[in-house]
């Protein structure tokens, strides 16, 4: 079982700042998958024996998470809905532009919002190449209750959100998830689409909605006719 930076704190029972802290040190092994940090439970259960720190895991929450259906990028992108000509010069600017132009019917406290996309973005860059970032909260959120959401972003100027291949990022997907099992399945569909040079060729062109998710629903077909998502 694959775990997060805030189960793994939870389950040591020790502050998140300590755990992202370690990481960074690099004394805590993990795994990367896209642009978020993910943590073995047999690994970090060894690692906390040999660190003489207690490991305990909430069956309890594990059992609401496997209970969830992750759902697909279409309706996801759909309730996040598409913002054009986010403004700001800087990843702080922009993440603000974008937080505050979200629709009040999705999230409420936008502030909030907003700071903890900025908090994960200290950890490391959510830009994963080609122009794109995937900002996201660290933890699920559960303002979203039953939902999931993606507010697909694209900016008036590219910003450098220090990506490893140094492109600025020209758009952004604001990946909202309401747990960890949806955020991952929700990841690995997006990564499919965004590796694709075709697409990031078509998202430079700032398609219109309709032409945008008429793409998605293209590739999501691709994605279930192969059976590996």
């Amino acid at each position: 079982m694959k775990l997060t930076i805030y189960e793994v704190a939870k389950s040591l029972n020790l502050p998140m700042n300590t755990i992202e802290r370690w990481i960074r040190q690099g004394k805590i092994p993990i795994q990367k998958s896209g642009s978020i940090y993910i943590i073995s439970e047999a690994v970090i259960k060894k690692w906390a024996d040999s660190h003489n720190l207690s490991f305990f895991l909430s069956k309890k929450e594990d059992n609401q998470d496997k209970n969830l259906v992750p759902g697909n990028l279409l309706p996801a992108m759909q309730r996040g809905s598409i913002l054009y000509g986010i403004k700001g010069q800087t990843v702080e600017e922009v993440l603000k532009d974008a937080t505050d132009n979200i629709h009040d019917s999705l999230i409420k406290n936008k502030e909030e919002l907003f700071v903890t996309l900025i908090e994960r973005e200290s950890l490391a860059s959510t830009a994963i190449g080609n122009g794109v970032a995937i900002p996201h909260p660290r933890t699920p959120l559960s303002e979203l209750r039953k939902n999931s959401a993606i507010i697909t972003c694209f900016l008036e100027k590219p910003v450098d959100f220090e990506a490893i291949d140094n492109k600025p990022v020209f758009i952004m997907f604001m990946l909202l998830s309401i747990s960890v099992k949806t955020h991952l399945h929700l990841l690995s569909r997006l990564s499919f689409c965004v590796r694709n040079k075709l697409f990031i060729e078509f998202l430079k062109t700032s398609p219109a909605p309709d032409a945008f998710y008429a793409k998605i629903s293209d590739y999501e077909e691709e994605l279930d006719l192969a059976g590996n998502f």
